[in-house]
């Protein structure tokens, strides 16, 4: 029997038929469509590509452009490689191909073109860091903000700067109006980030960092640290809440008022006032219109129109507020919030906690 072999300078390959190189390409190219969609906000909430003020724009505007030349320069490179490759290929019998020991031309070409490239995106990247690193308007409206462990807490001055308003774990900004932000820490290094809203900035321990923006659109935005800080870093969110002006003015006077008290001494929420008032909450929290002094912890005036606790890890409802109070450094590790029931001496009944759920529920 005559055998047959492989044709002189080529070598037999086992593999996929070709009909089945368009189909593997197309695999591959799946999850990078899995990835588009109209509806990614929603799914990313944390999303940078859909910004909602100036400053957010300008800085997707500066990845934009640097994204479009690297592609450009991508293209272009594995153009000529393909090119390359194609043009030079093995020949059977093929001569010497003549040996180069430089050319002028392309040298200084491959030099010069990647140095106007990097010159163009120097100019735009010192455009944006003026741009997004402005002096306060007047009538920007200042909030301080503070990094603890591990959650946030912001100060708004009201009637002239002679009182403020305390909260926690939710900004709220009116649309419209630029806003600054002076970003500090009482502990560690922590790092303020709401994606949709543009900019990151460090939070340190002795100075005060700014972040200035306006927002644009009404809306609930979602944020972070963005900086390793500790035990529950990662659990360490926040909610921005854009409002429309009156909107965010309503709530600043709401906000601004005393907690509404029980009348009836023998409710639910009277027995839990008298828990977290002449208790061991008092220790550590505030509460507009009581005697409870704490700073260790969050402000809890008008805690029950809060969305969720536990900085943004958990929605605040009956059920979970009951699971925190309860024991919350299972929830949070290394949370300076004590445990408060089950197993331990001295513990909070689940009766007694229900009636402090209740209560803080009522902080409206």
């Amino acid at each position: 029997m005559k055998s047959v072999s492989a044709p002189a300078g080529r070598l037999a390959r086992p593999g996929a038929a070709p009909g089945a190189r368009p189909l593997l390409a197309a695999g591959l190219l799946l999850p990078l469509l899995a990835a588009c969609g109209e509806d990614h906000v929603t799914r990313y909430p944390q999303t940078t590509f859909a910004p909602t003020t100036e400053m957010g724009e300008i800085q997707i505007g500066l990845f934009n452009l640097t994204l479009y030349l690297g592609v450009a320069v991508g293209l272009l490179t594995f153009a000529g490689l393909g090119y390359i490759l194609w043009k030079f290929r093995y020949h059977p019998d093929a001569p010497e191909p003549t040996q180069v020991h430089g050319n002028t031309t392309l040298e200084v070409a491959w030099t010069l073109i990647p140095a106007l490239i990097v010159a163009v995106i120097a100019v735009f990247t010192v455009q944006a860091i003026f741009a997004t690193q402005p002096e306060p308007p007047a009538n920007a409206l200042s909030v301080r903000v503070i990094g603890k462990q591990w959650w946030w807490e912001f100060q708004y001055p009201v009637n002239g700067g002679r009182d403020t308003v305390v909260t926690a774990n939710e900004i709220h900004v009116p649309v419209g109006q630029p806003v600054q932000l002076l970003l500090e820490s009482d502990n560690v290094l922590h790092s303020f980030w709401v994606p949709q809203m543009g900019g990151k900035r460090d939070l340190i321990t002795n100075r005060v960092n700014r972040l200035i923006f306006t927002p644009r659109e009404p809306g609930v935005y979602m944020g972070q640290c963005a900086e390793f800080c500790g035990d529950s870093h990662a659990l360490m969110k926040m909610r921005m809440i854009a409002h429309t002006p009156q909107g965010f003015q309503d709530w600043l006077n709401n906000e601004a008022s005393p907690a509404l008290q029980p009348t009836d001494s023998t409710s639910a929420v009277a027995l839990g006032k008298k828990l977290v008032t002449q208790g061991v909450c008092a220790g550590c929290h505030v509460v507009g219109g009581t005697p409870m002094v704490g700073r260790t912890g969050p402000n809890l005036t008008h805690f029950g129109r809060r969305r969720t606790l536990a900085a943004g890890i958990m929605e605040n409802n009956a059920a979970n507020l009951h699971a925190w109070i309860r024991n919350a450094p299972s929830i949070k590790p290394g949370s300076l919030m004590p445990q408060l029931g089950g197993d331990i001496p001295n513990a909070l009944t689940d009766e007694q906690i229900t009636y402090i759920v209740a209560y803080l529920q009522s902080l409206q």
